[in-house]
């Protein structure tokens, strides 16, 4: 491909939007640990009622090599993100391109260029309008499918952004943990300690009011919780809530503990099965026989992702985040359970307190993660 032959242009009609939807499939055509996320819940975050749009802006991108799509990219300014950073940091996500370093180049800078125009003067990413939904390259650890709701790359993508002049800003970490692993007596010691403590412990609620309760609990702690996460902004109870029910019927609630004090919920640990076994098998289209297929490859699921341990501060002295470790683990190696292996993804590197726990029980790095960052 020579330089005369690549545009770059918005994303503005309907067969635009379909270029745009069908690049993955071409970079990852060879590539046997992909999985195609579903194409419907890609196109749904582009739709006019998306509630990003009640507080930013997005641009989409296609790259065209004749008419062939050759990559894509998403410019984005989360007004809340800028108010909580007092910084004027613009986004670029859903980036995706053929082993071209010159499509590259041309998609990263058309992106900076609509950041600029939106006056902003620094650029971060990959992120999908929020850290909430897929971000980050992995850099790391490419010998193996991802997780359930975790980003794949191919290897050269890091190669290309970093010649394009982008900077790492932040890493993060998954961590393997073979479910054999037998844990320490004190996190069953920790278990007793926050009993004693008067803290309860359950599963997650998955039908009907209970549930819906409980995810709304499970709102609050996140808001309050994770509220200091790096480059992240808290998502409304709609949104939150709309995610929730999309998850409901995947949840296992051997692997989802809910800890609660006085009536209150003070932590839990979230587990899931690893549905991107069955989903790798539907490539990216939930249609009736992709529903088919679904149904019938989740009997295979035999690992599953930790997706976060939560306690509030003042209940981390009780122990609560250990005994949560030790009540999830062990939901998870009941012997009627088909999970060999866990993934605890992904956690950011400076966040040593959870680093500490989840390398306590043994985990080890199995895949490295990284958002860039450049002065615009």
């Amino acid at each position: 491909m020579n330089d005369g032959q690549l545009k770059i242009r918005p994303v503005e009609t309907e067969s635009d939007q379909t270029a745009f939807l069908s690049v993955p499939e071409r970079v990852y055509q060879n590539d046997p640990n992909w999985v195609a996320p579903i194409r419907s819940s890609i196109a749904k975050q582009f739709q006019p009622d998306n509630p990003f749009l009640q507080y930013g802006q997005l641009q989409q991108f296609i790259a065209l090599a004749g008419s062939e799509p050759v990559g894509r990219i998403v410019a984005a300014v989360n007004q809340r993100l800028i108010e909580r950073e007092k910084v004027s940091v613009g986004l670029f996500g859903f980036f995706e391109c053929l082993p071209d370093f010159a499509v590259a180049a041309a998609l990263l800078e058309t992106a900076s260029d609509w950041l600029r125009q939106q006056g902003m003067t620094r650029g971060r990413g990959p992120i999908d309008l929020s850290t909430h939904n897929s971000c980050f390259f992995l850099v790391d650890g490419f010998e193996s499918p991802p997780m359930v709701m975790m980003p794949y790359n191919p290897p050269y993508y890091p190669d290309f952004i970093e010649r394009a002049g982008w900077q790492k800003a932040k890493d993060a970490y998954a961590y393997d943990f073979p479910i054999e692993t037998v844990l320490d007596d004190k996190f069953e010691r920790a278990y007793g300690i926050a009993r004693k403590a008067g803290v309860t412990f359950r599963p997650i609620h998955t039908q009907g009011e209970a549930f819906e309760q409980d995810c709304k609990a499970l709102y609050q702690l996140f808001t309050t919780a994770f509220a200091g996460n790096w480059s992240s902004t808290p998502r409304t109870e709609a949104e939150f809530m709309a995610e929730a029910k999309e998850l409901q019927s995947l949840v296992d609630p051997d692997v989802f503990v809910i800890a609660e004090h006085a009536g209150q919920m003070i932590g839990f640990f979230m587990g899931l099965p690893d549905y991107n076994i069955p989903l790798k098998r539907v490539k990216g289209r939930l249609n009736w026989l992709g529903l088919l297929k679904f149904l019938w490859y989740r009997r295979q699921i035999d690992q599953g992702r930790v997706i976060a341990i939560c306690s509030l501060p003042e209940y981390r002295r009780k122990m609560v985040p250990i005994a949560l470790v030790y009540l999830g683990m062990r939901g998870g190696t009941q012997k009627r359970k088909p999970y060999k292996r866990a993934e605890l993804s992904w956690v950011l590197e400076d966040n040593l307190p959870s680093r500490r726990i989840i390398e306590s029980v043994g985990a080890a790095i199995c895949k490295t993660y990284r958002i860039y960052e450049k002065s615009l």
